[in-house]
C-alpha cells in the first residue's frame, strides 16, 4: 500500500488515486466492517426514528425546546447513519470508485453536515439545560419555541455551509495543495479547520455541562434543605437535574466514540500514517455510528417523559394486535345474530 502514497502533483486528483484510500486488504476486514456498519446503522435508524416519533406524536413533549433539540440530534444521527453506511460500505467493502470527485465530495459533505449538526444539537441542548437550571424563573421567556426553531435553522445552515466548502472549491484539486491521507480530494488545511470546528464544539459542550452539573449540585443541596417548601419548584428542579445527568452521559459516550477518530485526523496532518493506522481509522469510524446508536437508549432509560410515551405507544400497538384476533369472533357472533333474526322473521311470516 505504500506505493499508493499520493504524490504532491496533479495525479492526486485522478480517478486511479481513489483506490489508494481503499485500505481494507482482506475479505475478513471487509466482512467485519460491513457487519458493523449494517448492525450499527440499522439500529441507529430504528432507534432514532422511534425517538422522533415519540417526540412529535406527543403534544406535551414536542412543545418543549429541550426535546426539539433532542429531535434535531436524532434527525442528524439518522441522516449520518444512512449517508455514512451507504458511502462507507460502497467504498471500502465493494471498492466502488467509479464516481466523480463531485459525487464523492457531496457524500462527504452530507456525512460532515450530519455529524456536525449532531454535535451542534448537543451544544444547544447543553445551553438549554444551563439556562433552565441557572435562570429557572426566566427560562420560558428566554427559551421560546420560536427561538429554538431559529437556533436549529441557523445550526443546520452553518453546518451545511462548512461541510460544503470542499465541493464549492476548497479541495486539493482546485487549489493544487496537499491532500489529506485519509480522505480523497480533501485539502489538509480544510481538514485542520474542520477539526478545529469540532474541537471548539466539544469544548463549548464540556464548559456548558461543567456549569450545568455545578448548578445541579447546588440545586440538590437546596432541595435537601427546603424539601418542605414549594413542591412544584422542587419537582421542576429534579427534572432539570435528571436531564442534566442524562445529557452528561450522552457527552461521555460522545467523547469516547469520537476521540480515536479525531486523534488520528490530527496525527495525519502533522505526520504520515502507516497502513495499519489507516485501517485502524476505518474501523474507528464505525464508533461514530455506535455513538448515534447509544444516544436513544440513554434517552429511553433516563427520560421519564419519553419512556412514558414509549409505553403508551407499545400499549396501543398491543391493542391493535389483539383487535384482529377478537374481530372474527365478534363478526361471527354478529352474523349469527343476524341469521337468527332473519329466521325468526321468516318463521313469523
Amino acid at each position: 500500500m505504500d506505493s499508493c502514497r499520493i504524490p504532491a502533483n496533479a495525479s492526486k486528483c485522478s480517478g486511479n488515486t481513489m483506490e489508494c484510500f481503499m485500505v481494507l486488504s482482506t475479505q475478513a476486514q471487509k466482512i467485519s466492517i460491513g457487519m458493523l456498519c449494517g448492525l450499527f446503522g440499522t439500529m441507529c435508524v430504528f432507534e432514532n426514528s422511534l425517538v422522533l416519533y415519540l417526540i412529535f406524536s406527543s403534544p406535551g413533549i414536542r412543545k418543549k425546546p429541550s426535546y426539539l433539540f433532542i429531535g434535531s440530534l436524532a434527525l442528524a444521527d439518522i441522516l449520518a447513519s444512512i449517508i455514512f453506511v451507504c458511502s462507507f460500505v460502497n467504498f471500502h467493502v465493494f471498492n466502488e470508485a467509479g464516481f466523480s470527485k463531485e459525487v464523492f465530495l457531496l457524500q462527504l459533505g452530507g456525512v460532515n453536515t450530519s455529524f456536525s449538526a449532531s454535535l451542534s444539537s448537543l451544544l444547544l441542548t447543553a445551553l438549554d439545560r444551563y439556562l433552565s437550571i441557572s435562570r429557572p424563573s426566566e427560562y420560558k421567556l428566554l427559551m421560546t419555541r420560536k427561538r429554538a426553531w431559529t437556533a436549529l435553522a441557523v445550526l443546520w445552515l452553518t453546518c451545511a455551509i462548512i461541510a460544503g466548502l470542499p465541493l464549492l472549491g476548497w479541495n486539493c484539486c482546485t487549489l493544487d495543495s496537499a491532500c489529506s491521507e485519509l480522505f480523497p480530494f480533501v485539502d489538509d488545511n480544510y481538514l485542520s479547520g474542520w477539526i478545529c470546528f469540532v474541537v471548539v464544539l466539544l469544548g463549548c459542550i464540556v464548559c456548558a455541562y461543567a456549569h450545568v452539573l455545578w448548578r445541579a449540585r447546588q440545586h440538590v443541596a437546596y432541595m435537601e434543605k427546603h424539601q418542605a417548601q414549594a413542591e412544584r419548584q422542587t419537582s421542576r428542579m429534579r427534572m432539570d437535574v435528571r436531564l442534566a445527568k442524562t445529557l452528561a452521559m450522552v457527552l461521555a459516550v460522545l467523547m469516547l466514540c469520537w476521540s480515536p477518530v479525531l486523534v488520528l485526523m490530527i496525527y495525519s496532518i502533522f505526520g504520515r500514517l502507516s497502513d495499519r493506522l489507516r485501517k485502524v481509522f476505518a474501523f474507528c469510524s464505525t464508533l461514530c455510528l455506535l455513538n448515534s446508536m447509544v444516544n436513544p437508549i440513554i434517552y429511553a432509560l433516563r427520560s421519564k417523559e419519553l419512556f412514558s410515551s414509549l409505553r403508551r405507544v407499545l400499549s396501543h400497538f398491543r391493542r391493535q394486535l389483539k383487535a384482529p384476533e377478537e374481530s372474527p369472533e365478534a363478526e361471527s357472533t354478529h352474523k349469527s345474530s343476524v341469521i337468527e333474526t332473519v329466521c325468526e322473521d321468516t318463521h313469523a311470516m
